[in-house]
């Protein structure tokens, strides 16, 4: 494989300084006003074939409808990127098609939301589950993994977003120490999955480094998750080189700069904790080059508040 070369990147000023970030709501509110309903496979099963589709037709509705409040609730709090749950039409990847077959028939329904997400400027982003490893030893688990991520590129295009990393689908490296089969699997993507791919780098299989790596080799764009970053590498501060060296490095797999996007979290009782604290207090100096911000913080839309009182008050913007 080739080195990851991160010396003499070029930096590209994407956003004024005087400009904040976007900062980014994930899929739910911690108040109660954005919620999604869900089905379990074990009750699913136990519906006959045409109980399946009248009650999968039901909650796709009800859940379309919850999505346009999250857009509402978005639009009412001016945050312009939302986080969309991978399981907002569940079981629509299951094999007997029939949740994909509602979804087909529903459209005209789900290309209303997408124009709406459009004219309100929110750009909509999705995270696959856990569940896709494309760097598997295992050829099903592969093959599993690429007809979920087809599911959520389809649902995407049935809402009418770009087929481009506006509109991504962020996932991890999966199984460690498997560039080279990475690598291969996401050359043989289909257009409208790979167009919109991402990958992210993580505490354990992936450092920013090595998912960098993925990146350059395939052209897919790198989102930087700076906690991640310092988890792996037992860093002590957002502010190490490192940080900043790994932000601009992933600055150059997008390309359009002005669309990259970062995630922050912070530890929940250290610094370098990998689980998630209530808000977020510490944020890398470099952050503020970012464009767009996904806050993944357990308090959702009052981290979002606080993070920006907090830059107030630090002057910072």
């Amino acid at each position: 494989m080739t080195p990851v070369e991160l010396d003499n990147l070029p930096v590209v000023q994407s956003k004024p300084q005087d400009t904040p970030p976007y900062l980014g709501l994930v899929c739910i509110t911690f108040s109660k006003q954005v919620r999604f309903r869900t089905i379990t496979r074990t009750r699913y099963l136990q519906l006959s074939e045409e109980q399946r589709a009248s009650t999968l037709k039901e909650l796709y509705r009800d859940n379309l409808q919850r999505l346009d409040g999250a857009l509402t609730f978005c639009q009412q709090y001016n945050i312009r990127l939302y986080r969309m749950s991978s399981g907002l039409f569940p079981l629509s990847d299951w094999e007997d098609e029939v949740g994909a077959g509602v979804l087909e028939e529903m459209s005209d329904d789900l290309s209303k939301i997408g124009q709406r997400a459009s004219q309100l400027g929110i750009r909509m982003v999705l995270h696959p589950d856990q569940y896709v490893v494309l760097s598997s030893d295992s050829p099903q688990v592969v093959t599993t993994s690429i007809k979920i991520l087809e599911r959520h590129a389809r649902t995407l295009d049935l809402l009418g977003l770009p087929v481009s990393s506006w509109s991504l689908m962020n996932i991890h490296g999966g199984k460690s120490q498997r560039v080279e089969q990475l690598v291969e699997v996401i050359s043989q993507l289909p257009e409208n999955i790979k167009s919109r791919l991402t990958l992210e780098n993580d505490e354990y299989a992936y450092s920013a480094s090595e998912i960098l790596e993925v990146c350059q080799l395939t052209g897919v764009p790198l989102v930087f998750d700076a906690h991640h970053h310092i988890c792996h590498e037992n860093l002590d501060s957002y502010d190490d080189p490192s940080v900043t060296e790994m932000f601009y490095a992933a600055q150059q797999t997008w390309t359009n700069p002005e669309w990259q996007l970062v995630h922050i979290s912070n530890g929940e009782e250290a610094f370098n904790d990998r689980k998630h604290s209530d808000l977020i207090i510490a944020m890398p100096s470099v952050y503020r080059q970012a464009p767009w911000i996904e806050v993944e913080a357990k308090h959702k839309e009052e981290a979002i508040a606080y993070l920006r009182s907090w830059w107030l008050l630090q002057n910072n913007f």
